[in-house]
């Protein structure tokens, strides 16, 4: 029998990014980030690609040239290019007339990149990731009216990616007003209503839609929860992924432990911890079935590779090779259990 060859395994590139900067550690350079990934291998198994964010480490304002130097240099290391992080935090999407028309244009220059790094053969899979670029406390100030904003700009800006053959999703993260609970960022995505508006799934973050931080009537485990209620968590898992499972077409492998935190310019987010951590509070392999398959157990194929995410370590840990093999062994026992093959 064939070893499973789909979903393809990516890392993404933004832990180096995210949580760094002038009042926390350094960013971790591009170059380094995929030599780190390029370097891992498990059994003769190695990482087949990369995420991107389309800030810090790449422009969004690059040319077509450069985006073929960088297409090359990805592929220069047998890595292929999956879903881009389009830069859209300058213009909130329930912000002014003019925020949200700054929203849209960082889409549709994310959109370009992707274009092109599709037609250059360096990205066979991949969406356009966003978010409110806002907060719930905002939010919270008037969330009809928000709602609807953040539902008018997402619709503009999908029908600008339609242009480009792309698909938008929106990442369900606490920190994202309109999408700090499931049952707001359900409620988003329904208002939204286009055919390329998706979710993107990222176990680390969907465990704290359970615990209800930053919307406490949407909360499903309760206070004070025994995580060693196992039967409990994952009848709360199977209400999250029953509700969001539909919409995804982004998926990330992640653990956390069940807090939050914040670092770097980075709000108060999901802790990602680290593949193998004792603190985490995820089965990954299994709880990854419940993105990765149909309440029936049936493999729902709706996205070509997944990625991990493990933002905010210390870059002693994001610059250790042993991370890296972790990682991708994870990785792979996800396939092992929820993957495909295909000749």
């Amino acid at each position: 029998m064939n070893e499973n060859n789909y979903p393809k395994l990516h890392n993404a590139m933004w832990p180096g990014v995210v949580g760094k900067g002038p009042d926390s550690e350094p960013v971790v350079g591009f170059d380094t980030m995929l030599e780190l990934t390029a370097a891992a291998e498990v059994d003769g198994v190695k990482f087949d690609g990369v995420d991107l964010a389309l800030f810090e480490h790449i422009d969004v304002n690059i040319s077509d040239d450069e985006i073929k130097k960088l297409a090359d240099k990805v592929g220069g290391y047998n890595l292929k290019i999956g879903s881009l992080v389009a830069p859209i935090w300058g213009g909130p999407a329930m912000g002014s007339k003019e925020d949200r028309a700054s929203f849209v244009e960082m889409v549709r220059k994310s959109c370009h990149i992707g274009q092109k790094l599709t037609e250059l053969g360096i990205r066979p899979s991949g969406v356009v990731r966003i978010d409110s670029a806002s907060s719930p406390h905002d939010w919270d100030a008037d969330p009809t009216g928000n709602s609807k904003l953040i539902a008018q700009t997402f619709r503009e800006a999908c029908d600008v990616a339609a242009e480009y053959g792309e698909k938008l999703a929106a990442e369900g993260e606490i920190c994202w007003g309109g999408m700090h609970s499931w049952k707001t960022m359900l409620e988003t995505l329904e208002a939204v209503d286009r055919p390329n508006m998706g979710f993107q799934a990222d176990m680390a973050h969907t465990l704290l839609y359970t615990l209800g931080y930053n919307r406490e009537q949407d909360r499903i485990l309760p206070p004070d929860f025994d995580w060693s209620d196992r039967a409990t968590l994952e009848d709360a898992l199977k209400t999250i992924t029953q509700a969001l499972r539909p919409w995804t077409i982004d998926f990330h492998v992640a653990q956390n432990d069940g807090t939050v935190f914040g670092s770097g310019s980075h709000d108060k987010t999901g802790r990602h911890c680290q593949a193998l951590d004792p603190n985490g509070k995820l089965d990954v392999v299994h709880d990854a079935g419940y993105w990765l398959r149909d309440e029936n157990g049936i493999l729902t194929k709706a996205f070509k590779h997944i990625c991990w995410d493990g933002c905010m370590f210390p870059n002693a840990v994001m610059t250790n090779q042993h991370t890296w093999n972790d990682i991708l062994a994870t990785m792979i026992n996800v396939r092992k259990a929820h993957g495909w093959y295909e000749a």
